[in-house]
């Protein structure tokens, strides 16, 4: 769901991605390296990022299963980065928007 360059983001996905913080969840970010199935002997990188839950991080141990058992490119590597809370001061409400072409 795209206006213009703008996307648009449904009011029950902010919600629901809210109340997960509130359960606990952080924004966990993971930079994947793993092998070229081609070329083996070079590395690829991945960026995933998704809410989880510290220290187990369940979300992302089923998409490393997920990869795991789907696709070609073996893991090599993977390296984790955790934000601790997301507060109010990490938001700007915007009342209006004005596009202009």
């Amino acid at each position: 769901m795209a206006d213009g360059d703008h996307i648009i983001i449904p009011q029950r996905v902010v919600a629901n991605d809210f109340k997960r913080q509130l359960e606990h969840y952080r924004l966990t970010t993971a930079e994947i390296l793993y092998r070229i199935p081609d070329h083996p002997q070079l590395l690829q990188s991945f960026i995933w990022q998704d809410l989880d839950l510290l220290p187990q991080f369940p979300v992302l141990r089923r998409f490393l299963s997920f990869w795991q058992t789907s696709l070609e490119g073996k893991l090599y590597q993977v390296r984790i980065a955790v934000v601790d809370h997301i507060s109010s001061r990490d938001y700007q409400v915007i009342e209006k928007e004005l596009t202009i072409q």
